[in-house]
């Protein structure tokens, strides 16, 4: 026989149907080595009813002493792994006839006890016509019934709730042993407080895994593991890498069909929250890769931020006049932050998380009404858009860390100092000028003591600032495209993480 006797349970899902007798077992078993296909049946172990059945088909290899050989796998390599090729090296000799027998595997269920007729010991069967090809996989079959029910339903939007579908890994050089360690340089810090910070001068790493441009860079948020270095890029991935000790790239994350313009990573450190361009919103796990929330939104998203206090809350903004926070446990939209502006540049959380700040491209001719505009968390209401004037974007804002003060990075080649309490006035006496901007979403940052500020800059230099004075302390030419983001090391002093618009990253000391 040529082909399967195959049982299923769904007895209406087709009309043609044929009556066929049990085969005789007794005639199975005297069947000669030389017929075309012989039928042997095993029941695959630690599963009642099933039949595994091995098709016999002849090839012309044959060892040099005429001995045939019989490719077999054992049942159990089927059971762990369904989806990969059914055809395996795995052999052994069997028999001694003059063609090589190989045999494919396959794995079907029989019928259930309600489908056969105990009265005349005949069951309806659909005969199955085994492939003699390798066989990539098994499909589960699909009732004709549900198969008409799916394909009359157009195809739906992504739904916003939570799902564990995996993300695309790829592990780099010991990236599983290195992700979770605590580094011997990072342990001295542990115990103490931070000292004060100096400018880096000397090159340490310089990574290029990435292939385009890299959008933002941060360090891991937990001390003990902040050896890592997350990092997002146009090139559709996310990356983490071991800045401390090594330069290697341990992880990439492929979750993002787009460019990738914001990731951060969740206060325990073990989740990177990311968004892109292709209106996605993924909180995948930095260890399994899993994604743990995963939503589409209506816009492109171009700025993300946890919430300090609230760890499962975040909020998101992009190409459009809405800002939305997100609950991820319930995987819905907390609140909607309206606004009469085309797209959010970036987002700051104030000290505790009551307010938090928003800048905007909305610019008029004769000042800019809406370019930053402070936002009260909890009832979605506007407390001020009347906090900066001047007809200038403001592609980022960072938070003095000791201070009530924040910074706003301006495309006017300057960063404007403002109060973080109400009315957030702005300090005319300071004015952090001399680097570039030119378009470029330049980001800005304070050291963890907050007595430098230091910037990237669109020739390519990194400035430092004396927060205090305004004045330039050191100017650093770190790289040949421009540099958008420079970043001090939370733990380690004077380590500083640079990356630019060519898709370099690199490590300063």
């Amino acid at each position: 026989m040529s082909s399967s006797l195959v049982a299923y349970d769904d007895s209406d899902s087709e009309t043609e149907t044929e009556k066929t007798e049990v085969p005789n077992t007794s005639s199975r078993e005297t069947s000669h080595p030389s017929s075309s296909v012989n039928r042997v049946q095993y029941y695959a172990p630690g599963s009642l009813g099933t039949k595994s059945t091995y098709e016999m088909q002849p090839t012309e290899n044959r060892d040099s002493s005429g001995t045939s050989t019989v490719c077999e796998d054992p049942p159990e390599h089927y059971a762990q792994n369904n989806n990969t090729d059914l055809t395996s090296p795995y052999c052994r000799r069997a028999y001694t006839g003059r063609a090589a027998l190989c045999m494919s595997y396959k794995n079907y269920e029989q019928t259930s006890s309600s489908s056969t007729n105990s009265g005349n010991g005949i069951s309806q069967k659909r005969i199955h016509k085994d492939s003699t090809t390798a066989i990539k996989g098994i499909r589960p079959y699909i009732p004709k019934r549900l198969r008409q029910e799916n394909s009359s339903i157009p195809e739906k939007k992504e739904s916003d709730q939570r799902h564990s579908s995996d993300c695309d890994v790829k592990l780099g050089i010991s990236g599983e042993q290195t992700s979770r360690k605590i580094s011997e340089l990072i342990k001295p810090y542990l115990g103490s407080k931070y000292k004060l910070t100096e400018v880096p001068k000397s090159l340490i790493f310089y990574m290029t895994k990435h292939s385009g441009p890299v959008n933002e860079i941060q360090w891991c948020p937990v001390r003990e593991q902040s050896h890592m270095l997350l990092s997002a890029s146009m090139d559709k991935t996310i990356k983490v890498w071991d800045a401390v000790d090594t330069g290697c790239c341990l992880k990439t994350y492929s979750c993002h069909s787009c460019a990738v313009r914001a990731a951060q990573w969740s206060s325990c450190g073990r989740r990177i929250l990311s968004g892109g361009f292709d209106s996605m919103l993924h909180l995948t796990d930095v260890e399994t890769g899993k994604q743990i929330f995963s939503s589409k939104n209506e816009f492109r998203i171009s700025a993300l931020k946890f919430h300090p206090t609230e760890s499962n809350v975040f909020i998101c903004g992009g190409f459009s006049p809405e800002v939305k926070a997100w609950d991820i446990r319930t995987s819905k939209v907390l609140r909607v932050y309206k606004a009469a502006v085309q797209q959010t540049l970036d987002i700051l959380f104030l000290p505790e998380g009551r307010e938090f700040l928003t800048s905007t491209d909305a610019v008029s001719r004769d000042s800019a009404d809406r370019t930053i505009i402070a936002w009260d968390f909890q009832s979605a209401a506007k407390i001020s858009n009347q906090i900066f004037h001047e007809r200038y974007t403001c592609p980022s804002l960072t938070l003095h860390p000791k201070e009530s003060m924040f910074v706003a990075q301006t495309n006017g080649n300057y960063m404007a100092l403002f109060s973080a309490q109400r009315p957030y006035r702005i300090n005319k006496k300071k004015r952090y000028e001399g680097h570039k901007v030119e378009g470029f979403a330049v980001g800005c940052e304070f050291s963890p003591d907050g007595t430098l500020l230091v910037t990237g800059s669109s020739d390519g230099k990194v400035f430092f600032y004396n927060y205090h004075t305004a004045r330039i302390i050191r100017t650093l030419s770190a790289h040949k495209e421009a540099c958008v983001s420079a970043i001090f090391h939370p733990v380690l002093p004077s380590l500083l993480a640079t990356c630019d618009w060519a898709g370099e990253i690199k490590i300063w000391q």
